[in-house]
């Protein structure tokens, strides 16, 4: 009883760690997109980690390939420019 009481608080707590850093990400982020990807992100690759460390499991080969492209599309969204997304609309309206 005492060790599911501590794994359902455990889960609370990491609930309110991941929705403070989202909160602070959204604050801080140009865009909500960027934003939603790197946490979503971010607990794709804990979730990995801590499910290896704590119970050893193992990952398909389709995940890592599936989180690889997760991992890309977030290098291209912060490394792209804000400035550029407004200067193709500006030059699509001339």
């Amino acid at each position: 009883m005492v060790l599911r009481a501590g794994c359902v608080s455990l889960v609370f707590a990491c609930n309110a760690v991941m929705w403070t850093f989202f909160a602070k990400a959204l604050h801080y982020s140009s865009s909500s997109a960027t934003a939603t990807l790197t946490t979503t992100a971010s607990n794709f690759i804990s979730s990995a980690i801590l499910g290896k460390l704590l119970f050893g499991e193992s990952r398909a080969l389709l995940w890592w390939v599936g989180i690889s492209l997760v991992l890309c599309g977030l290098l291209l969204m912060h490394t792209a420019s804000p400035g550029s997304e407004q200067q193709q609309a500006e030059k699509k309206d001339k």
